[in-house]
């Protein structure tokens, strides 16, 4: 890519395009092309067709999705599966019939089946069931990933699929109802900590912030109190010192891994500026058939931590003092989910940010 190339973001408020294009800005690219939601709605077919039409994007980075955590997945099941199919139909065959140079579609480590083998290398792909709970999303990015690789071996084209484990960063999602793990126990332990240190004030300042229907900063006392424990945030009213618990769904103790946010837009330059299809395709050890597939290339730091140990880390950087109790009776999702990064390495990338570090930025920022 040159600095002045044409780069089209899809979903660039978000978590992982916002990332990528602080990373781009910061390597001198100046001619990045962004439209809201507002602006351009990707599951609108004719819509997309008209802006690629008016803007001749060169290169294009699909990081726009419909995405939540165990919650959301499981309950918007319908939407999950047709709005992530829809954008990633509209906007990878709108890229090979404009002609763009090179595409990158971002998907996501939950298209590995629930008992696969770990850590998991990119070749597990579709070797067994999912997980059930967040099935339709994964149906959708194993589709966006073969759609990349089908247009590569049919049209030519030069289109990238990555696979990033679960990211954390500026910018993340902190509903209490459909984020992600780790900044759903950023927000709770925050929210944790005000209620035990009885500051209302603070806690209605942070339901400002991220409103919910039907409750906002001009709620009462009481209302406030009810939304929390509806979300595990419950002070106990008999204790003398009135203690506050936090209860957290599941067990504790599935693994994840956690990749910085900036790391990852990082990884998405890079191979952008450096790989292309052939060279991912020229490291697949499949030399000896004719069958070229599990082309995509995992995301991730290779490292792994319990979800009891990322809470009370947590805990421990936000400075909460309450008592942290798993529901054993709520879901706990897959048991494991590592990403073998070698091939990620191999290509001439590894990631940096500590997690710990990662988290004291993010607390820092919230």
């Amino acid at each position: 890519m040159n600095k002045d190339s044409r780069i089209y973001v899809a979903g660039h408020l978000g978590l992982v395009g916002s990332a990528i294009i602080r990373n781009l800005q910061k390597k001198g690219y100046v001619n990045i092309i962004t439209r809201s939601h507002s602006e351009l709605d990707l599951v609108d077919q004719h819509a997309v067709a008209g802006f690629f039409t008016e803007t001749k994007p060169e290169y294009v980075i699909l990081a726009a999705a419909k995405v939540g955590g165990i919650m959301a997945n499981n309950t918007y099941r319908a939407q999950f599966i047709y709005e992530n199919l829809q954008i990633q139909n509209n906007v990878i065959h709108q890229s090979y019939l404009g002609g763009v140079k090179k595409l990158l579609f971002l998907g996501s480590s939950c298209v590995y089946p629930k008992n696969s083998p770990q850590p998991m290398r990119e070749d597990y792909l579709l070797s067994s069931e999912l997980e059930y709970t967040n099935e339709p999303y994964a149906v959708a990015k194993i589709a966006g990933m073969k759609m990349c690789e089908s247009y590569n071996l049919q049209y030519g084209t030069n289109f990238i699929s990555v696979m990033p484990t679960n990211l954390y960063g500026f910018n993340d999602n902190y509903h209490l109802e459909n984020s992600h793990v780790l900044p759903a126990l950023v927000r709770k332990m925050h929210l944790g900590k005000c209620l035990e240190n009885g500051n209302m004030k603070a806690i209605r300042e942070d339901i400002g912030r991220y409103k919910v229907n039907g409750i906002d900063d001009k709620s009462t006392d009481g209302e406030l109190l009810d939304y929390l424990k509806k979300h595990g945030i419950i002070k106990d009213e008999l204790s003398l010192n009135q203690a506050v618990r936090l209860e957290l769904w599941g067990s504790g103790n599935p693994l994840r891994e956690f990749l910085w946010s900036d790391d990852m837009a990082d990884a998405c330059v890079f191979l952008m500026e450096n790989r292309d299809f052939n060279d991912i395709v020229t490291s697949l050890d499949n030399s000896h058939v004719k069958e070229i597939r599990n082309c995509h290339i995992n995301l991730g730091t290779g490292k792994e931590i319990s979800i009891r140990d990322l809470a009370f880390m947590i805990k421990e950087i936000v400075g909460f003092r309450g008592e942290i109790i798993f529901d054993k009776t709520k879901p706990d999702g897959t048991a494991r989910k590592l990403l073998n990064v070698s091939k990620l390495e191999s290509l001439g990338w590894v990631s940096e940010m500590g997690l710990r570090q990662g988290i004291e930025e993010v607390y820092k920022q919230y």
